[in-house]
C-alpha cells in the first residue's frame, strides 16, 4: 500500500524512551471545515522505570466497547512508576471519534479500524492511525492486550482470544500469557476477516497478542469490567512488570482459565435473510448440533413463517447475536470446543 514507508503524520511530546510517568496526546491531524489545522487529541499515558518488557494495553479500536476504555484509563491514573520495572504504554480510547461517537466504525469516513491495518501514513484518518499503531507503536512492544466486547453486535462468553499461531513457541507465550490474564476461557480462533485487524499486525511483527471478548449487547458488562481490570494487573505481574503472581481463581471455583476453539467457519452460524432473529441461547451455554439456535422471523410480512437457523458443532456458545434486526450475512453465533493443539 502506497505511504507504509512514509513518516507518520501524528504528532506528540511523549518521550517513550523517558523514566517516570507522562500522560499526554497524540495529535492526529484532522482538517475539518471549522479548522483546517484541526487535530483529534487521542490519550496515551507511559509508566516507565529501570530495565524490563513493555506491555501495550489498547482499548476503543471500536467506539462502543466500553470495558477496556474504563479499565486502561483506571490503569493509566493509578500504576505508580516505583511499582514498575519496564514499561507499560495505556492507550484507553484509540479510535476517539468512535468512542465520541458510541460507535463501533468511524463517524468521519464509516469504516473499521481494526480492517485498516497496517495502515498507510499518507491515508484518511483511520488509516493513518493505523500506520502510526504499526509503525511506531508496536515495534515497542513485547507484548500487546487489545480489549474488546461484543459491541452492539451481539454477546460473548468472557474470554481472551487468539489467533491459531504456526509458530510453536510463540503459540506457547501466547497461551501462558492468556492463563496468566485469567479470563473464564481463552479462544484459538481464525478464518474469519483476520489479516487487516490490529491483532494481525501484533502477529507480524512476533509480537505476543491477547484479544478479548468481554460481554456487549451495547453496556457495561459488570464481571467482565472486573475480569478486564485484574487481567491487565496479572499480564503485568506475569510479565514482571510489577511484583507478585497473577490471580486467576474464577467465579465458578476452577483454578484458572479454560482453553477452546474455533476451528472452522462450521463453528459460525450466518443470518440467510434480514430480519428479526429470535435466539435460543445466551453466551456460555452448551448446545449441540442439530439443536435450535434461533428463528429469524420475517415481522413485516403477514403470514410469513420464521426460517429456523440450527447449531452445526457441538460445544459452548461464544458469541450471541445482539440487536434483533440482522442483515443478510450477519454472524449469528460462534461455538466454541475444547482447544486441541494438534
Amino acid at each position: 500500500m502506497a505511504g507504509l514507508g512514509s513518516a507518520s503524520r501524528i504528532a506528540h511530546e511523549i518521550d517513550f524512551d523517558a523514566e517516570g510517568r507522562q500522560a499526554g496526546y497524540l495529535r492526529a491531524p484532522l482538517s475539518r471545515n471549522t479548522s483546517g489545522w484541526g487535530v483529534v487529541e487521542i490519550p496515551v499515558t507511559v509508566i516507565a522505570r529501570g530495565r524490563g518488557p513493555t506491555a501495550l494495553f489498547t482499548g476503543g479500536i471500536h467506539g462502543s466497547e466500553y470495558e477496556g476504555q474504563i479499565a486502561i484509563s483506571a490503569l493509566a491514573r493509578t500504576l505508580e512508576p516505583g511499582e514498575v520495572q519496564g514499561r507499560v504504554i495505556l492507550m484507553p480510547a484509540v479510535n476517539l471519534p468512535a468512542v465520541h461517537a458510541n460507535s463501533r466504525l468511524s463517524p468521519l469516513d464509516g469504516r473499521d479500524l481494526n480492517r485498516c491495518f497496517p495502515g498507510d501514513a499518507r491515508g484518511g484518518f483511520n488509516d493513518m492511525l493505523a500506520h502510526f499503531l504499526d509503525a511506531v507503536i508496536l515495534p515497542m512492544a513485547d507484548l500487546s492486550v487489545d480489549v474488546h466486547s461484543c459491541g452492539q453486535a451481539g454477546d460473548s462468553a468472557l474470554s481472551t482470544n487468539m489467533h491459531a499461531l504456526t509458530d510453536p513457541a510463540r503459540r506457547v507465550r501466547t497461551l501462558a500469557a492468556a492463563e496468566a490474564f485469567g479470563a473464564p476461557f481463552n479462544v484459538v480462533f481464525g478464518g474469519i476477516d483476520e489479516g487487516a485487524t490490529f491483532t494481525s499486525s501484533v502477529e507480524r511483527r512476533g509480537i505476543v497478542s491477547l484479544g478479548t471478548e468481554v460481554g456487549g449487547w451495547g453496556r457495561v458488562h459488570v464481571e467482565g469490567l472486573r475480569i478486564v481490570r485484574r487481567g491487565l494487573r496479572n499480564i503485568l505481574a506475569h510479565m514482571g512488570i510489577v511484583e507478585g503472581h497473577p490471580d486467576t481463581a474464577q467465579r465458578d471455583g476452577s483454578a484458572g482459565t479454560r482453553h477452546m476453539q474455533v476451528p472452522d467457519r462450521s463453528f459460525y452460524e450466518f443470518a440467510p435473510a434480514a430480519g428479526t432473529f429470535e435466539p435460543c441461547h445466551r453466551a456460555g451455554e452448551r448446545v449441540a448440533a442439530g439443536e435450535l439456535a434461533g428463528r429469524l422471523h420475517f415481522v413485516e410480512d403477514v403470514d410469513r413463517p420464521p426460517v429456523e437457523v440450527r447449531y452445526r458443532r457441538d460445544g459452548l456458545l461464544w458469541m450471541a447475536a445482539g440487536p434483533g434486526r440482522v442483515a443478510r450475512g450477519d454472524r449469528l453465533t460462534a461455538v466454541m470446543t475444547d482447544y486441541d493443539p494438534r
